[in-house]
């Protein structure tokens, strides 16, 4: 068999297109321990995500996290997952369907989007095939993933490019790396929280938790904890906010080694404990809402606040499919596409 994909068969008549390939982390297909296996284990086996020798984690992963963890993931993805499934991949789909209608308005030559996830379904080989069958020779890969993490937005761009090095007839490619100061990212951010503030008033502290990663690999160089803390700024700025009146956190650690800090969990602890009356919680690195957002910190989060004293404690959703968002994908595609697609 050869290493290489087989081709698809291209009409001669088929005009060239370019393609945006929106990538995201990915879900399991279902709320259940059996689905939760084969998922965890692609997403634990990533090299990216756990630094640990292979041989040493190789026992861990298969003799003890697979062995316990699927069941009790699968009981936080049912407390989250709705009639249409789960919330990441709905959102995901509406993002990259209203892309495509938002990029119409904008581009005159051929072009097409796709979705592909980082672990699951659709597979990125999955989405990378479509575009080739639609006769795309530029693809741009847009992970969705405002700040850059070696953990999340290389991994993404780690697996498309093992896709495309077994193209026999491979494209132009161009990568979207980060975009934690675009000013339509922070714009949809912080308009996001100021029409939630509009419906619900103030709080008197406002917390930005952001995904956390490993502090090691802070010390080795990965500007992921340096992006968010000037994401949050921005945002903070945006919405006019005193360094007072809000707090970056990092949420989801991990295993018994350090992690970037603060750490969410104790942070919102202590807000508690001071017997704030309000505190609102919104997670600017995550375009969608997910199990991370939805459990972890609408649910988990909110029970802390309030067992330690304090009094409302309100999540603001994630951008999802808003207008504004749609819109500030659009502007960074675009910036991305110069030179390779005609304008309106």
């Amino acid at each position: 068999m050869s290493f290489y994909l087989k081709e698809p068969q291209i009409p001669a008549q088929e005009p060239e297109r370019t393609g945006i390939l929106v990538m995201n982390l990915g879900t399991p297909d279902a709320p259940t321990a059996k689905a939760l296996r084969p998922y965890l284990r692609q997403f634990l086996s990533d090299r990216r995500v756990i630094e640990i020798p292979r041989l040493i984690w190789w026992f861990i992963l298969n003799g003890v996290i697979l062995t316990l963890r699927p069941r009790q993931s699968a009981h936080k993805y049912a407390s989250i997952w709705d009639k249409e499934g789960s919330p990441l991949m709905v959102n995901s789909q509406k993002q990259a369907r209203l892309l495509a209608g938002y990029l119409h308005e904008a581009i005159a030559s051929p072009y097409a989007v796709e979705l592909g996830m980082r672990y699951g379904q659709p597979s990125l080989q999955s989405a990378i095939e479509k575009l080739k069958a639609q006769n795309c020779n530029r693809i741009l890969l847009f992970p969705l993933y405002p700040q850059y993490a070696a953990s999340s937005s290389a991994s993404a761009l780690d697996e498309a490019m093992r896709v495309l090095i077994r193209t026999r007839n491979m494209p132009e490619i161009r990568t979207i790396r980060d975009y934690h100061t675009h000013p339509a990212y922070i714009h949809a951010v912080a308009e996001s929280i100021r029409l939630y503030w509009q419906q619900h008033g103030r709080p008197e502290k406002l917390v930005m938790s952001f995904h956390g990663v490993p502090r090691r690999t802070y010390d080795l160089g990965d500007p992921y904890y340096d992006q968010c803390q000037v994401s949050g700024k921005l945002i903070a700025q945006a919405l006019e906010l005193s360094e007072d009146q809000y707090l970056i956190a990092f949420q989801s650690r991990f295993g018994a080694a350090e992690w970037l800090q603060p750490y969410f969990a104790p942070s919102i602890e202590a807000l508690g404990k001071q017997k704030l009356g309000r505190v609102d919680v919104v997670c600017p690195g995550f375009s969608s809402d997910c199990l991370e957002t939805l459990e972890e910190i609408a649910m988990e989060g909110k029970t802390l606040f309030l067992e330690a004293g304090g009094g409302e404690y309100h999540y603001i959703p994630a951008l999802n499919d808003r207008d504004t968002w749609i819109k500030a994908m659009r502007e960074i595609t675009l910036d991305n596409l110069t030179g390779w697609v005609t304008l309106r």
